[in-house]
């Protein structure tokens, strides 16, 4: 998941192998895809948290992301979470894009929240979608 993580996201800082088997040591948190695309979010209560989602470069445009997405709500909604949340950086259209397409809509905003090495930081939008 690093490798996929690091050549999806260039601007920010990848996490790390130790990042990702921390957060899979939480039982809230699961993972949905194989090592081209994956999903990982957490389900406390009736909330469901994407934490990341990630496709390699090299298998983008082939539905994966999307496939991602569909099996991570319907596991949440099978736990009993009733809402969704994520937040992505206001300049990554793709993701809002894909987002969008999935029924989220904006409901808050984190001012400079995402660091950027060669820029100045950039917002997180926060969205939500009801689950199923």
């Amino acid at each position: 998941m690093a490798l996929t993580h690091a050549a999806a996201f260039t601007q920010a800082r990848p996490w790390t192998a130790a990042e990702f088997e921390d957060l899979l040591q939480n039982r809230f948190t699961h993972v949905v895809g194989d090592p081209n695309s994956f999903a990982l979010f957490q389900v406390i209560a009736d909330e469901a948290e994407l934490l990341t989602i990630a496709t390699h470069p090299l298998h983008r445009r082939q539905g994966l992301a999307a496939a991602c997405m569909k099996n991570w709500h319907a596991i949440a909604a099978d736990l009993g979470a009733a809402r969704a949340i994520l937040d992505v950086a206001a300049d990554n259209g793709a993701a809002i894009a894909l987002y969008e397409r999935f029924g989220y809509s904006p409901c808050g905003r984190r001012k400079g929240y995402y660091t950027r090495d060669s820029a100045s930081n950039c917002d997180a939008i926060v969205m939500e979608r009801p689950l199923p």
